[in-house]
């Protein structure tokens, strides 16, 4: 059976309508998949609220009282995609942040590679998952219309940074290779790093240029609904299989413990 979309406020239950008119795009968010009240990599996640929080609205945040709201959101059902906004309905200073849980049924990761179009585009404030995501949308509808998958970002020093809701990394030889830019530090990505660097893999973070990945063995994504996911094409280039890359990437992520809530 398909789990209804629910949404609380403060702990409270909110109907679908009722909170749009009165919130606004300034905010930030987390997304997560929980199962049996666990997540994986949770002091990541209460960390990026705790930061952004005091980034955008200049207060603390108090992550024992969102864990308390996500239990509340989750209790009884084994399977959930989350997302905890931080959010505001008025700009009155000071700002007063309030807590927005939305729960929907989970999202199984898809499995296809991606064709991805690169775009000269970078977030406002991108290490923050804030809640203006006009310019992700527009970008990625505006590759989907020209017959790609998704976006894939290039800065203005023309480096590749990330994709419309994904991080990206490539495969040299063994070595994954994280990009040097300005990114949204993904929680799936942060997650990863940790894990690949316990299972002893190397890891590098450097500048890489469209015209650098004939030279990697492989491209793929990462974000909250799969550990890695493959990248066939950027633009007209096609890309080596991702295979070893996508494998290795679920081999660290299943080492990796799941948090109770």
């Amino acid at each position: 059976m398909t789990v209804p979309p629910r949404f609380e406020l403060n702990g409270d239950p909110l109907g679908p309508d009722a909170f749009v008119a009165g919130m606004t795009s300034y905010g930030h968010f987390t997304a997560m998949q929980v199962r049996d009240g666990r997540v994986r990599g949770l002091a990541f996640h209460l960390e990026r609220l705790a930061t952004s929080t005091r980034l955008l609205f200049g207060s603390d945040l108090d992550v024992d009282l969102v864990r308390s709201y996500v239990r509340q959101a989750i209790a009884g059902e084994p399977a959930l995609s989350v997302r905890v906004m931080v959010l505001t309905r008025s700009f009155a200073e000071p700002m007063t942040p309030e807590i927005l849980v939305r729960t929907l049924p989970p999202h199984p990761p898809d499995p296809a590679p991606l064709r991805l179009a690169t775009v000269r585009y970078q977030r406002d404030l991108p290490q923050v998952k804030h809640l203006g995501t006009f310019g992700l949308i527009h970008h990625s509808r505006q590759a989907a219309l020209a017959g790609y998958d998704d976006a894939l970002f290039v800065d203005p020093a023309g480096r590749i940074s990330e994709a419309s809701i994904w991080n990206a990394g490539f495969l040299a030889g063994d070595t994954v290779v994280w990009p040097e830019a300005a990114v949204l530090p993904g929680i799936t990505m942060l997650v990863q790093k940790e894990a690949l660097r316990r299972l002893g893999v190397p890891q590098e973070t450097r500048e890489v240029r469209p015209a650098d990945l004939r030279e990697f063995d492989a491209m793929f994504v990462t974000n909250s609904e799969t550990p890695g996911r493959a990248v066939a094409s950027v633009d007209d280039l096609v890309l080596p299989p991702a295979d070893r890359a996508v494998d290795l990437l679920a081999r660290a992520y299943e080492t990796v413990p799941w948090d109770e809530i």
